[in-house]
């Protein structure tokens, strides 16, 4: 079979050539849109849950809603197994499927599951998914530098601001807001006035929330004019929650600002975020969706954060404090120049022992060529160009050139054999004097 090869290539060699300059240029495609990324990903597919139950203990956590959510979610087809962790207020859930499943197709079977959990978990308790991102898929974090702003200001131009414009960068699978102070109104209740007016805290709670809402009318007609009827009912200030009435006794209305203080505040926080000893810094986490190019989204991502601080607060800019695009361009220059000297080292090796330049020239296009149809398989199996693949490339040199020195020596040998052979039959004919 091989010497029926080698022989058909021989008789046509312009078809051998035609078809090595076809994967040639079909690599050279390959690489230029091959998913480039620095470090390879090696992390379980899998899909998160995380459920959120503010002021319970882990136990009762675990008990009223990872206990029934995991009992739901093992039956999953192609589930290799659920972890589950329970902590104060929090509850996560992964559950790792197999290696060959397609991620966005274990995420709808996931979602098909929880929909049909129903009345097992506490009222007002809903679990919902994490983003569609992998373990590493952290490719670039920035914070805020603003001098003299307010960390909890800093905190509502990320989250209702830069968050939202950076999402919708094609890749991108979740911006996550860490730092500063989420802002919120904060009704602290005096327990000696509450017990005075015979209240309760859910009456307060009940004021609160029928207070802060708007409902709608409908629309009539006077003078041949339309009139939408509607109630604004929104709170506004903290004068307006003061001024709420949680009860009336006797003809005299309870506001809240008789039994509790009313201010603006932060959420309670479980940690905070230090820059270089500096002091607390706000910002956000760009995540990477999964199956698509690091490096391509990271710039795409750049490019909007320019847009975006037109529209920052005056002296507000991005400072980008961790960035994998430029691990990418150091990893991938580093192994170009490792590829560029190892082929001319080979080259020049090849030259020196067999010097003839012919056969050093089919051996040395090998190279070039087998590089680049690496890249086809890297992509038809959806592989990046990363550290760990492009190294194998480079190791691999070697192995490429033996396979050409080995036939051009081959090669040699029978020849010089075929020759010797032809030297004893002319040795062995008559002369003309004879």
């Amino acid at each position: 079979m091989v010497e029926k090869l080698i022989a058909f290539s021989m008789r046509n060699r312009f078809l051998v050539l035609l078809v090595a300059a076809g994967i040639f240029a079909w690599g050279i495609y390959s690489v230029k849109t091959s998913k480039i990324d620095a470090i390879p990903d090696l992390s379980e597919n899998q899909v998160i849950v995380f459920t959120e139950w503010m002021g319970r203990s882990p136990q009762i956590i675990e008990d009223q809603i990872t206990y029934p959510l995991v009992t739901n979610l093992q039956g999953i087809p192609k589930v290799k197994y659920v972890r589950a962790n329970s902590m104060f207020g929090m509850s996560f859930i992964f559950i790792i499927f197999e290696d060959n499943v397609d991620t966005y197709w274990a995420r709808s079977r996931v979602l098909e599951r929880l929909s049909s959990i129903g009345n097992s978990l506490p009222e007002g308790v809903t679990p919902t998914m994490g983003p569609d991102g992998t373990g590493v898929g952290h490719v670039l974090w920035y914070t805020f530098d603003a001098p003299g702003m307010d960390l909890g200001e800093q905190r509502a131009v990320q989250d209702w601001y830069v968050k939202f414009a950076l999402q919708n960068v094609q890749g991108v699978s979740e911006i996550a807001s860490f730092g500063g102070f989420q802002k919120e109104y904060e009704i602290s209740i005096d327990p000696n006035k509450l017990t005075y007016y015979k209240l309760t805290v859910p009456d307060v709670m009940r004021a609160v929330k029928t207070n802060n809402n708007e409902a709608g009318g409908r629309k009539f007609e006077m003078s041949d004019i339309g009139y939408i009827i509607k109630t604004t009912g929104y709170l506004k200030s903290i004068a307006e929650i003061e001024n709420l009435s949680v009860r009336t006794q006797n003809s005299i209305p309870i506001k809240i600002k008789d039994i509790a203080t009313v201010q603006m505040a932060g959420e309670t926080r479980l940690g905070i975020f230090d820059y270089n000893g500096k002091g607390e810094a706000v910002g956000g986490i760009v995540v990477l969706r999964y199956g698509e190019n690091a490096d391509e989204v990271i710039k795409k991502v750049k490019t909007k954060m320019l847009e975006v601080s037109k529209g920052l607060p005056e002296g507000m800019k991005f400072n980008i404090v961790y960035d994998r695009g430029e691990l990418i361009e150091e990893s991938i220059s580093s192994i170009k120049h490792t590829l560029i000297e190892e082929m001319i080292v080979v080259s020049l090796i090849v030259i020196v022992f067999l010097f003839h330049w012919r056969s050093a020239i089919s051996i040395i296009i090998q190279i070039p060529i087998t590089i680049a149809a690496s890249f086809i398989v890297l992509n038809a199996l959806d592989i990046s160009s990363n550290i760990m693949s492009l190294t194998g490339i480079a190791l691999a040199i070697g192995v490429i050139v033996d396979n050409g020195i080995i036939m051009a020596e081959n090669s040699y040998k029978h020849l010089a054999i075929r020759q010797a052979e032809l030297n004893e039959l002319r040795k062995g004919e008559p002369t003309d004097g004879e």
